[in-house]
This record gives structure tokens, C-alpha cells and sequence, in this order.
């Protein structure tokens, strides 16, 4: 492993009390291609202790629904599963994840945590960091970051302009972030006497007592876990990525549809790019089918990291996005809107457009919404809407609620590019003033647009 990746966030001298190393699990839900959790035994190794691998299910994480916690819970079922076997404790709890960690340290050698992106989970981190100093605890800290392929420390330390800034950075930095085999074999494997608050035998049992908002069902064609991934992951190398050139035709089934489990940290973005550098190796998929997965898997990805790490109002309107789209915007505020819509609208599908009404459906019932879609449907909320403010918050709003892979990186991101983040200056119009245009009339020169209605419509 690239010890780069590894940010020591406090050190101490040695707990001469630790009976473990913990490591906190919480952006990387998995055991395979796991940075923070191999370092975790590495240290463990050194100094012949067991590994103490800690969840911590926050039954009040913002904006998280059934959909969300189930898809997550199915895939940590299989984790405990494997973490038993590999001789880790595995340890499950309930509460306030800065609380719940904490209360582990004095027991602790070190402290692993898996490296966040997003403001939230990363002042889980610093907090707990904080209270340590605060009581100067006899403990080393450590953020390992385990779900980009280049650490987003080391490709970059500012916000990006866009792909064509960061992508040299990334492509520089590659084969030395190539750096995990397989994960090293515990030497102390004795079993802690730590207890559980629940475990994975009946989830729906668990969100019943949990009171967690069950508005949104989960869609039984996405379940949870590593090998749901793999065999996605399979699927599309072996059946679909000789038609990734088409899979921007939302009425075909092109795409890998990993999103969700990236998403979890349920796989690793690093074992996806070893996959299909095995397969092109063997030259079973061409060097032209790669790089355009590449592109979308580690560039698009990670420069969509890059934003959220590096400007924390990346769900803020008025910081989203760049200083000529807010100028374009306040230009066209006056414009005249032909057509106004609200959220119950667009949720009971009674706009006028079809593709958006499918679209909307297709989210709200299965938790994806084909890429391309996603843009469509996120331009049309802005012509729709009273100001851009309203467009951006109901776009988010929406999309946090509903995907699987919502409140995530790519997401946030995704949607400060319909505002002109990562983009450039169109030629100007009305509503969207040099913001990018969309509409129906172009889906119908590009797709089959009555195919994906009826894909929507039959799924």
C-alpha cells in the first residue's frame, strides 16, 4: 500500500492498556481492496494485537430513508459475515457515531478512520480528533483513503477547474496508487469481549425498531453488497462494455449500474480499474472501450471528490458554482417562464413532457435514473421554475431523497454542472442565459425516447 495514502491526524506515545487496534468503518463499507482496513492490520501485526473493526449505524443521518439504510445494511451484512471468518471483531452499534467512537479509546492502540469527502462525515473525524487532544489520550489517529484511486490530498490541494486540469495530475499519479494485492492475514485473531446492539439476521426487523423514515421503498432490482457488485461488475465487462459507445442511450441497458455500491464503499473504484486492466491485458476489451470507462470511473469520479472536499458549500446555491454562471443567472432571473412547476408536480409526473415524467419515475421507483437522464431532467427543473435558487434546492432535494447514490460526491456534483460548474459558457438564450441547454427535440434526434418510456413503463 502507497503509505501516502495514510494521513496521521494525532500521535501519541503508546497505550500501554491497548488490547486492540480500531478501526472505524464507515466511508468503506467492505473487506476487499480496503486501504483503511489493511493498514489496520499491518499495525495490529507490528504489535500482536487484535483488530477491532467498529460500525456505527446513525439512525439520524440527513436525509437517509429506508431505501438507503436497507440497500446499506444488506451490503454490512456480508461484511460482518467475512470480517468474522478473517478473525476481526466485528462490532455493531446505534447512536451518535462521534459518541460511539470515542467511548472505544481507551482501550485502543490506534485509530483507523477510512478518509471522508463530504463536510458532515469529515467533522464526525475532526471531532473525535478534537476530544482526544482535548483529554490527550495515549492514542495514534490515522485517515486512510481508500475510495479514490489517487488520494484526493495528493492529485490535487484546490478546488479544479475541470476534468482537462485535473486529468494530467490523475494520470501521472496512477500506477503508483496501484497498490493493493491482497489483504494481510491477522496474526492475533483472539476475540474481544465486546458486545453488539443488533445484528444482520432480520433487517427489516432492525428499521422497523430503528423508526427510520420508510416514505421511500427500497426497488428490489438494486440489493446490497460486494458480491451484488461483482457480479454488476462481471455482467458489464463480459455482455455490455463492447456497447459503452451506446450506453448514452437511456433506452438501453449499456451502463455498469455500480453507482449505488461505489456509493456504500460496498467496491472499490481501484478493483474495478484491476478488473479491466486484466481484461485488456488479455485483450478481451479494447484500449478505445477502457479509456472511455477510465474517463467516467476515475477522472469524472474523482474530480468530482476534488469539489466536494475542496468547497464546502457544495450544496449551497450561492457556492456551487462559478462566478459567470452567476452572472448569466442574474441576468435571466426576469425571464418569463412558460411553464411553472413544484415538487408534487413533478412527483404525481404531470408535467408535460414524457421523458421527464418517465424519468421521475424511473428515480422514484427504482433509486437510478440513466445518466443522461439525469441531465435532462435537472435542466428542465431549472426552465421550470420560479428562480434558480428554487430550481437548485428542488433538483437536490429530490435527488438526495430518491437515489441510491444520492448525497454523494458525484451527485452534489452532478448537479452543480446543470449550473455551470466543470462547464463552459453557452451561447446565450432565454431561462438559462449561457448556462447549457437541453431539450426534448435533441433526446429525439440521439434516442430511441419512446424506448426508454416503455423500458420505464415495463421494468
Amino acid at each position: 500500500m502507497n503509505t501516502e495514502r495514510v494521513q496521521t491526524l494525532y500521535a501519541s506515545k503508546s497505550n500501554l492498556n491497548a488490547k486492540y487496534v480500531l478501526y472505524w468503518m464507515q466511508q468503506s463499507q467492505r473487506i476487499h481492496y480496503n486501504h483503511a482496513l489493511e493498514r489496520a492490520v499491518e499495525i495490529a501485526n507490528k504489535k500482536n494485537l487484535p483488530v477491532l473493526v467498529l460500525f456505527v449505524l446513525d439512525p439520524n443521518f440527513k436525509e437517509a430513508n429506508q431505501r438507503h439504510y436497507q440497500f446499506m445494511l444488506e451490503g454490512l451484512k456480508d461484511v460482518f459475515v467475512w470480517g468474522n471468518k478473517l478473525g476481526f471483531n466485528m462490532v455493531s452499534r446505534v447512536g451518535n457515531p462521534v459518541e460511539i467512537v470515542i467511548s472505544y479509546l481507551s482501550e485502543a492502540d490506534t485509530l483507523i478512520f477510512d478518509q471522508a469527502y463530504l463536510k458532515y462525515p469529515l467533522k464526525w473525524r475532526y471531532d473525535i480528533v478534537q476530544s482526544i487532544q482535548d483529554k490527550q489520550l495515549p492514542i495514534t489517529v490515522e485517515m486512510v483513503d481508500t475510495d479514490l484511486i489517487v488520494p484526493v490530498r495528493i492529485a490535487s490541494n484546490k478546488v479544479e477547474y475541470g476534468a482537462y486540469t485535473l486529468r494530467p495530475k490523475l494520470h501521472k499519479l496512477m500506477d503508483i496508487f496501484i497498490d493493493f494485492k491482497k489483504l494481510s492475514i491477522l496474526i492475533n485473531q483472539s476475540q474481544l469481549s465486546i458486545t453488539s446492539d443488533f445484528d444482520f439476521n432480520n433487517i427489516e426487523v432492525l428499521l422497523n425498531c430503528l423508526n427510520i423514515d420508510d416514505s421511500v421503498k427500497p426497488f428490489e432490482g438494486f440489493i446490497g453488497g460486494y458480491l451484488e457488485a461483482m457480479k454488476r461488475l462481471n455482467d458489464f465487462i463480459t455482455n455490455k462494455i463492447a456497447y459503452y459507445p451506446e450506453s448514452s442511450d437511456p433506452s438501453t441497458e449499456y451502463t455498469s449500474l455500480l453507482s449505488p455500491y461505489l456509493h456504500f464503499g460496498q467496491i472499490s473504484s481501484l478493483e474495478i480499474v484491476m478488473h479491466l486492466n486484466l481484461f485488456l491485458q488479455q485483450e478481451r476489451i479494447s484500449k478505445e472501450l477502457y479509456d472511455a470507462y477510465v474517463e467516467q470511473l476515475f477522472v469524472r469520479r474523482e474530480l468530482a471528490f476534488n469539489y466536494c472536499y475542496y468547497n464546502p458549500g457544495y450544496d449551497d446555491f450561492n457556492q456551487m458554482t462559478e462566478p459567470w454562471a452567476y452572472e448569466t443567472m442574474r441576468d435571466h432571473e426576469m425571464d418569463i417562464r412558460t411553464y411553472i412547476y413544484t415538487k408534487e408536480d413533478y412527483l404525481a409526473y404531470k408535467t408535460h413532457d414524457p421523458y421527464f415524467n418517465a424519468a421521475m419515475k424511473e428515480m422514484v421507483e427504482t433509486g437510478f435514473m440513466h445518466n443522461y437522464m439525469r441531465m435532462y431532467w435537472a435542466k428542465k427543473i431549472i426552465e421550470w421554475s420560479k428562480t434558480y435558487k428554487e430550481a437548485y434546492e428542488t433538483t437536490l432535494y429530490l435527488n438526495n431523497k430518491y437515489f441510491l447514490d444520492g448525497r454523494d460526491p458525484n451527485s452534489y456534483t452532478g448537479v452543480a454542472w446543470c449550473f455551470g460548474k466543470h462547464d463552459r459558457a453557452w451561447t446565450e438564450r432565454s431561462i438559462f442565459g449561457k448556462l447549457r441547454y437541453m431539450n426534448d427535440k435533441g433526446l429525439e434526434r440521439k434516442f430511441d425516447m419512446q424506448g426508454y418510456i416503455n423500458k420505464v413503463e415495463f421494468r
